[in-house]
C-alpha cells in the first residue's frame, strides 16, 4: 500500500473510532515536533477542526518550540491552547524536597512529561475528548517514551510508521519542511536530542524495523533497548486469579 493511501486509512480510522466511542472530539499535545504535527494534520482531516483541540504545555521549554507549535497551528488552522506547566513542575519538585525527597535528573524529565499528560486527560474528561498519542514505530519498539507520560493515550494513530515515513507523511499532509525535518527532540533539557539519548540513529532504527541489514553493534543496541523496555508495552502484571471457595 502506498503511503498516501495508508494515511487515508488512518484518517478513516480516526473518524470511525471517534464515532464508535461516542465522544465529542480529540485532544492532542502539540510540541512542534514532526510526530505531533502529523497527528494534528491527520486528525483535522479526519474529523474537522472543531473536534480537535491542540495544547502546548511548555515547562521551562525553549520558546522557539512553542513558537513553532503555534505557527503550525495557525498554518493548519487548528484550535489551540498554551498552558504553561512550569509552576506545577517546580512546586511539585519543591514539595518533595521539603519532604526530604530529591528527584534525579531522569525522574524530573519524566515528571514533566507526566504533568503534560495529566493536563491532556483533565481536558479530555471535561470536554468528552479522547487523548491522541504520537508514538511512532521506532519509539514504540525501543521504549523511547515515558511510561504513563507520552506513552499514555487512548489511541496511537502513527504507531505503524517509521520515523522516516512520519517525515514523508508530514510533508504529504502539509506540515512545513522546517518542522518535518527538524532534529527530533523532546525538549526536556537544553541540547537534548532523541538520537543521543537512545544511542541509535533513526535511519538505523528504520532499517532494522524494515528488515534491512545494519551494523551488528547497532543491532545489539536496538535489541537491548527493546528488551529493557518490555514492561512499558506489556499489560500491568497481576498475580494468579483468586478462586474463591464458597460453602455449599
Amino acid at each position: 500500500m502506498k503511503l498516501e493511501q495508508y494515511l487515508l486509512e488512518v484518517e478513516k480510522f480516526l473518524k470511525e473510532y471517534l464515532e464508535n466511542a461516542h465522544q465529542d472530539g480529540y485532544v492532542l499535545g502539540l510540541s512542534g515536533g514532526v510526530d505531533s504535527s502529523l497527528v494534528a494534520a491527520l486528525t483535522k482531516n479526519a474529523v474537522g477542526k472543531d473536534k480537535l483541540m491542540c495544547i502546548m504545555m511548555p515547562i521551562d521549554s525553549n520558546p522557539a518550540d512553542v513558537e513553532d507549535a503555534v505557527k503550525l497551528a495557525k498554518t493548519l488552522d487548528l484550535r489551540y491552547l498554551v498552558v504553561d506547566c512550569s509552576n506545577s513542575f517546580h512546586e511539585t519538585v519543591a514539595e518533595l524536597e521539603r519532604q526530604g525527597v530529591t528527584l534525579d535528573a531522569l525522574s524530573k524529565s519524566n515528571l514533566k512529561v507526566r504533568i503534560r499528560m495529566t493536563i491532556l486527560y483533565a481536558y479530555g474528561q471535561t470536554h468528552r475528548s479522547l487523548v491522541l498519542g504520537t508514538d511512532n514505530m521506532d519509539e514504540r519498539y525501543t521504549g523511547y517514551f515515558t511510561k504513563y507520560g507520552d506513552g499514555a493515550a487512548d489511541l496511537l494513530p502513527i504507531v505503524y510508521l517509521t520515523k522516516g515515513e512520519v517525515v514523508a507523511a508530514a510533508k504529504i499532509k502539509g506540515v512545513p519542511d522546517y518542522l518535518a525535518e527538524r532534529v527530533p527532540t523532546a525538549g526536556l533539557f537544553e541540547g537534548q536530542t532523541d538520537e543521543v539519548e537512545m544511542g541509535v540513529k533513526y535511519k538505523d532504527l528504520d532499517d532494522f524495523l524494515l528488515g534491512k541489514e545494519i551494523d551488528s553493534k547497532v543491532k545489539e543496541r536496538i535489541e537491548y533497548l527493546h528488551r529493557i523496555s518490555e514492561h512499558k508495552r506489556a499489560p500491568i502484571p497481576t498475580p494468579i486469579e483468586y478462586i474463591r471457595d464458597y460453602e455449599k
